[in-house]
């Protein structure tokens, strides 16, 4: 696909520089190495205040990084180091509303006293309006972080583990067992038949909300089986051929979202009401209509998803 790596969290410029992760970086910006962290709490990113709301860096000395957890997580473009830091531990008071926090469509922001400027927002509320460098940035750091928060011991033996290579590894000091980030692949399926297109919702969801249905691959399972086995379980559609289209990375909390493009050999639908609330097929000018916010009762997947991005590629014709 033409335009796969300009979906939302795909389209970075950061070098990665694994090959830093096993040295001494303390000694490195010690000796002046010109570095740069980002901040999050719970998830959340630090922004500035405003439309465009870019990640907001701090110089490596700041006192609020006194106690976090630090991940290296590359070389940016001009050569500076770029970390990022957790502040998890720390409590806001969040008034009433402490329940959305990272949840589906979380509104709240949470200013630090120690920080003259910068609010920490959901990333799923503000992923369209970073840039591809910065949303990329922060996808990574979520991930990451989410990692750390649930992997604190070895699951070989039980003992805590330590990180290691700057945030990219545990260790654990009593079986010594390497432990690395895990990534879930999900598929997730434009499925088509004709002008029309295959639609979901799960139970939750903001109201009139529908997307591609997705699912998560199981062991010893290829991508296109995948598709065809979760399409059939939640719909009873059968799927024929089935193709790869684009990518992205979704921490929330750690998946790579396969885009899938598959064609339905038929169209009776019966939910399975364990798996999803309802299906739909919805034809192009039905979609546009959604897109515009003037149809009856659909409204699309949320703006920056995968499943957004092909839709609207779908449209335009975009897809080869």
């Amino acid at each position: 696909m033409r335009l796969a790596e300009t979906v939302t969290f795909g389209g970075g410029t950061l070098d990665r520089a694994a090959e830093l992760r096993g040295t001494d970086l303390d000694a490195a910006l010690r000796q002046g190495s010109r570095a740069q962290t980002i901040l999050t709490w719970r998830g959340k990113p630090l922004v500035a205040e405003g439309a465009l709301a870019p990640l907001i860096r701090l110089p490596m000395d700041h006192p609020v990084l006194d106690g976090a957890r630090r991940i290296f997580l590359g070389r940016e473009e001009d050569g500076q180091l770029i970390f990022a830091h957790d502040i998890s531990r720390w409590e806001p008071d969040v008034g009433d509303a402490p329940g959305v926090i990272d949840t589906f469509s979380d509104p709240t922001e949470q200013r630090h006293p120690a920080l003259e400027a910068g609010v920490f927002a959901e990333l799923r509320r503000i992923m369209t309006v970073l840039t591809a460098d910065d949303a990329a940035l922060a996808a990574t750091a979520r991930a990451l972080s989410g990692w750390h928060d649930i992997h604190g011991f070895c699951a070989r033996c039980g003992a805590a583990s330590n990180i290691t290579q700057a945030g990219w590894q545990r260790l654990c000091p009593a079986c010594g067992a390497h432990h690395f980030p895990r990534t879930d692949p999900v598929v997730i399926m434009l499925i088509t038949h004709g002008n029309s297109v295959l639609l979901g919702r799960s139970p939750g969801w903001p109201e009139g909300m529908y997307s591609l249905l997705a699912g998560f691959v199981e062991p010893g399972e290829t991508l296109e089986a995948a598709v065809r086995r979760e399409v059939w379980e939640e719909t009873h559609v059968e799927v024929g051929e089935v193709s790869y289209l684009a990518s992205q990375p979704w921490p929330f909390p750690a998946s790579l979202m396969m885009g899938m493009r598959g064609t339905a050999r038929t169209t009776e639908i019966q939910i399975d009401p364990v798996e999803i609330e309802d299906a739909v097929w919805i034809t192009r000018e039905e979609l546009m209509d959604a897109f515009a916010g003037q149809h009856a009762f659909l409204m699309p997947a949320r703006e920056g998803a995968i499943a957004q991005f092909l839709l609207r590629n779908w449209l335009a014709d975009n897809l080869e």
